[in-house]
């Protein structure tokens, strides 16, 4: 049988799974709801349930393997609380220590700036504007500790309100909606 790929939108308030083994999840939604795929589909790496974006399936383990194994680039667009400042954004740059499995951990050095257009992300609300003021960041990291980028907004003071994965090595988001998929090539 000849393996599929594919690249999704993943809808925020999704999980990154198609079937649910644990008792605590009994209510989240999972992506089985949205995509009729081959029972031996698996997601390529994660998006928690509050992020979007770019998740990519198959039924390839070495390809799964390759991309969540190897140092592929995962480009995130993150609106944060506040108006960022480059000193902040240089912070990011250069590491900044968050908390993985309950030890600190010093994340790698990586690219970070303001994202001044943000026209190529779906629009969804978020909060009132009365709340305050929002900022838009570009950042690309070849490491993915779980909730990495949120853990590194807030660490500088400016947690995270929307997340969006738009690119994994050489895939991209790209026009997707969510909720679309589409068969890639590998």
């Amino acid at each position: 049988m000849e393996d599929s790929y594919y690249k999704i939108y993943k809808p925020y308030g999704y999980l990154s799974q198609f079937v649910n083994n644990q008792n605590k999840r009994k209510n989240k939604k999972l992506l089985s709801e949205l995509f009729e795929l081959p029972e031996t589909i698996m997601a390529v790496g994660r998006l928690d349930e509050k992020s979007e974006g770019l998740l990519l399936l198959t039924t390839d383990g070495k390809f799964s393997n390759y991309i969540t194994s190897s140092k592929i680039e995962k480009e995130y667009h993150v609106m944060v609380d506040g108006i960022i400042t480059e000193t902040q954004i240089g912070t990011l740059k250069n590491g900044v220590e968050i908390s993985v499995n309950g030890k600190p951990y010093l994340t790698k050095p990586c690219d970070a700036e303001l994202l001044e257009d943000t026209s190529h992300i779906v629009d969804r609300f978020v909060r009132d504007e009365k709340h305050g003021p929002t900022s838009w960041l570009k950042i690309v990291l070849a490491e993915g500790k779980f909730r990495q980028v949120r853990k590194m907004t807030a660490k500088v003071g400016f947690p995270t309100l929307r997340l969006v994965r738009v690119r994994i090595g050489n895939y991209k988001l790209e026009t997707m909606k969510p909720a679309e998929i589409k068969t890639i090539s590998y």
